[in-house]
């Protein structure tokens, strides 16, 4: 192995997210952990000014200094870190001198596990309603229809006013009705299609549903990575989960400034443990972040388990479902949230060709 492979590969089994910064305060790499923790790729943090995600005056910006006007290292303890439009987290940070004007930055996270931690617990949540869909489909779909037809019926025979009445118990039934479709997706075991999917096509489609019907109002912001490869899968479905989790951020935004931000990054170092002691790749990132309210601190735990929901009249089913299609495709998906930020962010596998 070449010494600039051995360095490649000594760089990104660092566990603590690292950064280098050159002579004009830029960042010249950035580590696997790094990527994760930053929420950003090494390419769209390359020759990008350090202020720039940190902001003018920062404190890390001000230790990058010292060390340059020193050459020492230095350290702070339980630091509150603010980077780009991430939410502040406490974090030590550690600034050391490397090479000429090259200085070392390092992150080192409270709970650096505590992301995948959380994502891995939505594994089982779908799974809860599985058999109880099969029932529900065949115990009150039924039934449901019978009470539709006979409401027909007697319509047929009262006033207008009675008719009113036969009109609601129609409608109801129908609501019912597409509940129970909702849940019974839940019941389809059937192995997803794997095809290579385009995450971008997805996106994009999904933006353009979205702007012309429930997000008319909603500023949408679009930062890509254009290298971005192929996704296995099934493009319907992801479409599916696109759409479902913009249409709860449009819903949570404020009506005036509401935004959305739509981001794809590739993550090299984020790996997903398989039973069995194996491990998943699970490289492709794909963000989509909001400004409003955030997710009630009570649920947020909870927030891809059938039934629960943040709104007065929501069935509970929506991210329950989300989960579902993003495990059948060997991903997982997350949500971090505080007031006036919210992220879900689903972490998928590389489409590889087979032989």
């Amino acid at each position: 192995m070449s010494a600039t492979a051995i360095y490649e590969s000594a760089w990104n089994a660092q566990p603590h997210p690292s950064l280098i910064i050159d002579a004009q305060d830029r960042i010249a790499r950035a580590n696997s952990a790094a990527e994760v923790y930053l929420g950003l790729s090494e390419r769209q943090m390359s020759g990008c000014d350090l202020a720039r995600f940190t902001g003018e005056g920062a404190l890390v910006g001000s230790m990058v200094q010292q060390v340059r006007q020193h050459g020492v290292s230095y350290a702070q303890h339980d630091i509150e870190l603010f980077w780009a439009d991430q939410k502040p987290r406490m974090a030590n940070i550690q600034v050391a001198p490397v090479d000429g004007q090259l200085v070392l930055l390092q992150l080192q996270p409270r709970s650096i596990a505590e992301k995948m931690d959380r994502s891995l617990s939505s594994r089982s949540a779908a799974r809860s309603v599985t058999g109880m869909a099969a029932m529900l489909a065949h115990e009150i779909k039924n039934p449901l229809a019978g009470i539709s037809g006979a409401a027909q019926l007697l319509a047929m025979n009262l006033t207008d006013e009675d008719q009113e009445l036969t009109s609601l118990i129609r409608e109801e039934v129908e609501r019912i009705g597409k509940l129970l479709s909702r849940v019974e997706q839940f019941g389809d075991l059937r192995p997803v299609s794997r095809d290579p999917v385009n995450i971008h096509d997805i996106l994009n489609r999904a933006k353009l549903s979205a702007q012309s019907g429930f997000a008319q109002k909603v500023r949408f912001v679009e930062d890509y990575d254009p290298s971005l490869p192929p996704t296995p899968g099934d493009a319907d479905q992801l479409m599916q989960v696109a759409l479902n989790l913009i249409k709860n951020a449009a819903e949570a935004v404020p009506r005036i400034g509401g935004m959305i931000t739509l981001r794809t990054a590739y993550r090299a170092g984020v790996m997903l443990s398989l039973p069995g002691g194996g491990r998943q790749s699970l490289p492709l990132e794909i963000s989509i972040i909001d400004n409003g309210s955030g997710v009630p601190i009570d649920i947020k735990n909870h927030l891809f388990e059938p039934f629960v929901s943040t709104k007065a009249a929501g069935s509970g089913l929506g991210l329950a479902l989300v989960s579902k299609i993003v495990d059948q495709h060997g991903g997982v998906v997350e949500c971090e949230s505080e007031p006036g930020w919210t992220a879900f962010r689903l972490l998928l596998p590389v489409w590889k060709e087979t032989r």
